[in-house]
């Protein structure tokens, strides 16, 4: 699972807005339904290949050194031809203005995940690594700057744009620990040197950029075709596209560019929509199941939806004082109203099938479609356990998996891991630091262990 960590940027965007809003504390103190909103639809077979293949991230560092460096992939998961072939599946071929070729990263930086053998194309990656030194280094990118300024001047040109953006947002975008994902920030980051109308790029930040950097946990792409927002906090309204597209303010000149690329979004919605959750491996306990069945629809379908013949999903944003989760990462979103400025006033919520930030003061209960296959759990992915997200009790202050050699416990719906006495390093979990909290849902506190374990066995059916 582990690979050699390469100077480039590997926290693709696709879902990255969620990294704006206003905090509003007179939002109501009970759930709120969000109101549906049509969306594009198109050609699935065509999103599947502009993910796959395209040039909405027009940037990146030459193919050639980039091989060099890490090797060329054992693996094809996507099975693509030509350059491509030689890269995993979370990098394509680009090329540049001046015919240079160049590898840019994709959306299955954060969007795909090799799971039990297989990529699943949609799943979290929650394999990511932004620790100090793993991801976008200033000091190395400024080694390899002067490098191609001097070598190879023409790849230095092609390259160029990729590697100022690199130095700049890199040291923004550092996680306390490893396997939580830094694509809100990001988001904010870039909003903060780029003009909202032109999307011109400015080496200073035009906004004050804040200080922490709250994780997150990458939610399942499958569970879109549901929803009637976007993001953990439900505050991205309007046309998806938009919002899935935001990747290429990466490496956009302007909004000439970004209008082309919006072009084949309709496409990619419509391949995400195609999108279908892994179904659990095992045999079930039918029996058990069905009482879980029944303790579900009585505990929870409220929130997070029905399922059988009688499918529903409610769309229900749950104030925080209800599910009382660390409430850092809407608060991040939340308290510099200047960015949800910068969004609502951009070219995203000008143009066709626009798209807007309505923050809110809390998160959205989430479809369970496939569940049994997304630990770890809650919107930081603190709980490495499903039965934890059931029982308070059990949920460790801190905690260790294996990063280098994974194995996912089908039984338990957990990725292997230890319990630890304390915090150390980057790759223990540490639930103590603020926006890592584990605290919160705590509804299935009032349940018996044997209602428990029945409720978990009918949630592999999902």
């Amino acid at each position: 699972m582990k690979k050699i960590q390469v100077l480039v940027l590997v926290a693709v965007i696709c879902s990255a807005f969620a990294g704006f809003g206003v905090w509003h504390s007179d939002l109501p103190d009970k759930p709120v339904y969000i109101p549906e909103t049509a969306q594009r639809t198109g050609d699935a077979a065509a999103g599947y290949s502009y993910l796959t293949t395209g040039d909405y991230v027009k940037g990146g560092l030459p193919y050639d050194y980039f091989t060099l460096a890490i090797g060329k992939s054992r693996t094809n998961y996507l099975n693509r031809d030509g350059l491509n072939a030689a890269l995993t599946h979370d990098y394509t071929v680009v090329k540049a203005a001046n015919g240079e070729k160049l590898v840019a990263p994709n959306c299955m930086q954060c969007h795909a995940q090799v799971f039990q053998g297989k990529l699943v194309m949609g799943m979290g990656n929650t394999f990511a690594d932004f620790t100090m030194g793993q991801k976008l280094n200033p000091q190395a990118y400024t080694l390899l700057e002067n490098f191609l300024k001097k070598g190879a001047p023409q790849k230095y040109e092609a390259s160029k744009s990729f590697i100022q953006v690199a130095k700049a947002i890199g040291p923004y975008l550092t996680t306390a620990v490893r396997g939580v994902n830094a694509a809100d920030r990001l988001a904010g980051v870039l909003a903060a040197h780029r003009d909202p109308v032109t999307f011109k790029w400015s080496d200073t930040a035009r906004m004050i950029i804040p200080d922490a950097v709250i994780p997150s946990d990458v939610p399942p792409w499958w569970l879109l075709k549901k929803k009637h927002a976007m993001f953990y906090n439900g505050f991205g309204r309007g046309d998806f596209g938009k919002f899935l597209m935001a990747s290429n303010l990466l490496t956009v000149n302007d909004t000439s560019e970004s209008r082309e690329v919006d072009t084949h979004f309709d496409d990619v919605l419509s391949y995400i929509y195609s999108l279908q959750a892994p179904k659990y491996p095992k045999p079930v306990n039918k029996q058990l199941a069905g009482q879980g069945s029944i303790l579900y629809t009585t505990h929870c379908s409220k929130c997070h939806g029905k399922y059988g013949s009688n499918e529903t999903f409610p769309n229900l944003l749950i104030p925080e004082s209800v599910v009382q989760t660390d409430s850092m990462l809407y608060k991040s979103n939340y308290q510099n109203p200047q960015f949800v400025a910068w969004f609502n006033s951009s070219w995203f919520a000008q143009s066709d099938h626009p798209a807007r930030l309505q923050p809110f003061n809390g998160y959205i209960a989430p479809p369970l479609d496939g569940i049994w296959a997304t630990a770890p759990y809650l919107h930081n992915g603190s709980i490495p356990t499903l039965e934890g997200v059931l029982n308070s009790k059990i949920r460790p202050a801190y905690w260790q998996r294996n990063f280098d050699d994974p194995n996912y416990d089908d039984d338990n719906m957990s990725w292997h891991f230890t319990e630890e006495k304390a915090p150390q390093g980057n790759a223990i979990y540490n639930t103590s630091l603020p926006g890592y909290g584990n605290y919160g849902h705590y509804f299935g506190d009032i349940l018996t262990d044997k209602q428990r374990k029945a409720i978990l066995e009918y949630l592999k059916t999902l």
